[in-house]
C-alpha cells in the first residue's frame, strides 16, 4: 500500500533530510507545503524554491495540503506553530511525526497530546537519537540490570548556533526559547527512554548570553540543567551553542549513565573521518542514519494502525510518543523557569 505523506512547513533544518528519505521510498508519495517560507528571512531557500531543489512536489497552502488526504503528516515548522499543524493533521485523520520540542508551551504540549488521542491518531516526537545503536545497546544493558541501579546520568548536547541556516531558532517567541530549548530536549528523551518515562520532580537551570554577543541574540547560548527523578535519579544536562561556527561539524551529544554496578559513556555521532585537505578540515560522518530509523519505525506503526478512527487508539504507538514529549516539554519549561529565578522549580 502506497502511503500519502505530507511535510508541513521547511522552517526546520530536520525537513530536508526526512524529504530526501522519503523521497528514496518507493511505496511512499510526499506533498510538501511551507507558505510561511518566503517572508522568512532566512539565507538559505525556502517554500516552492527549496521543495524543487529537493524533488518534492509542492503546494502553496496547507490547505491545499491537508486537503489532499494524507495518512501521515511530517510537522517540521518553528516550535511555536506545531500546535496548530498538528491539531490539523489530527482532525484531519493523518497520523503524525511532530519535531522536537513538541511544543512552546506545556498547555499547547498538552492540548496536541490530546487532539491526537481523540482522534486515534499516532503523535511521535521527532527524537532520532534514541535510533542509534550506541543508544539501543546501552538501554538494553540498563533494562538488563548490568549497570545495577542507576543513579546519575550526565548529558552533553553542545553545538553551532543554528542561524546560519535558520533564524526563528533565535527568535524567543517561535523557538520558545535558545539553547537551553534546543538542546536540553535530546538529553531529557534519552534519559525518558532509560528511566521507562520516571517523572521529574525538581529542576534547576542556569543560562546565559555570553557566547555570540557580536549577532545581536536575544536568546540564551549556554546552559546547565539538574533533573531529580521521582525514583531518585539525579541528571544533569549540559546545553549550549558553544561550537564554533567555523567547526567542521554541528556539534555532537554524549551520555554517561552511571549505576551501582557500573558507568558507561555513549557519544552516538563518534564514528567518523577526520582530517584536513586544501579546502581546511574534514569532517565526515560514518555512522548510521538515526533520522532513517526513526522514519522507518514511525512508517510502519502508520501502515500497522492503519487511518485514525477517532475514539479508538492506534494499534501501534511508535516511541518516543507524545506523552514522552509532554514530559520532556515539562522539564524545559521549569529550566526556563529556574533559569530565569534562580530558584529550582518543583514539578
Amino acid at each position: 500500500m502506497t502511503l500519502k505523506v505530507a511535510i508541513a512547513s521547511f522552517a526546520h533544518g530536520h525537513a530536508m533530510s526526512y524529504a530526501d528519505l522519503l523521497n528514496q521510498l518507493p511505496d511512499v508519495e510526499v506533498l510538501s507545503a511551507d507558505p510561511d517560507g518566503a517572508s522568512a528571512p532566512d539565507p538559505g531557500p525556502r517554500g516552492a524554491e527549496l521543495a524543487a531543489q529537493l524533488g518534492v512536489p509542492y503546494v502553496d497552502s496547507y490547505d491545499e495540503l491537508f486537503a489532499w488526504g494524507p495518512d501521515a503528516v511530517v510537522v517540521t515548522s518553528e516550535n511555536a506553530l506545531h500546535r496548530g499543524l498538528v491539531e490539523r493533521a489530527a482532525a484531519a485523520g493523518a497520523h503524525v511525526l511532530c519535531e522536537k520540542p513538541l511544543a512552546t508551551e506545556v498547555e499547547d504540549g498538552e492540548a496536541m497530546l490530546a487532539a491526537c488521542e481523540a482522534a486515534g491518531a499516532i503523535l511521535m516526537v521527532a527524537y532520532p537519537v534514541r535510533f542509534s545503536p550506541q543508544y539501543l545497546r546501552l538501554r538494553a544493558s540498563v533494562e538488563a540490570g548490568l549497570l545495577g541501579d542507576v543513579f546519575a546520568v550526565l548529558g552533553t548536547n553542545n553545538g553551532k548556533i543554528p542561524i546560519g541556516g535558520r533564524q526563528w531558532f533565535t527568535d524567543p517567541k517561535l523557538a520558545g526559547g535558545g539553547a537551553l530549548v534546543d538542546h536540553t530536549v535530546h538529553c531529557a528523551d534519552l534519559i525518558d527512554g532509560l528511566t521507562g518515562g520516571a517523572a521529574p520532580q525538581r529542576v534547576y537551570a542556569a543560562a546565559n548570553r555570553v557566547l555570540h554577543q557580536d549577532k545581536g541574540v536575544e536568546v540564551e547560548t549556554g546552559g546547565l540543567v539538574t533533573v531529580n527523578y521521582d525514583n531518585g535519579l539525579l541528571a544533569t544536562i549540559d546545553c549550549s551553542w558553544s561550537v564554533p561556527d567555523n567547526g567542521p561539524t554541528w556539534g555532537g551529544v554524549t551520555l554517561q549513565v552511571t549505576g551501582t554496578n557500573g558507568s558507561v559513556e555513549i557519544e552516538p555521532f563518534l564514528p567518523r573521518i577526520n582530517g584536513t585537505d586544501p579546502d581546511g578540515e574534514v569532517y565526515l560522518g560514518i555512522g548510521e542514519n538515526f533520522d532513517a530509523s526513526m522514519l522507518a519505525t514511525f512508517l510502519r506503526a502508520v501502515r500497522e494502525s492503519g487511518p485514525a478512527v477517532a475514539g479508538q487508539p492506534p494499534a501501534a504507538v511508535p516511541q518516543p510518543d507524545g506523552a514522552v514529549g509532554v514530559r520532556t516539554l515539562r522539564i524545559v519549561d521549569a529550566a526556563r523557569r529556574s533559569a530565569t529565578s534562580g530558584q529550582p522549580v518543583d514539578l
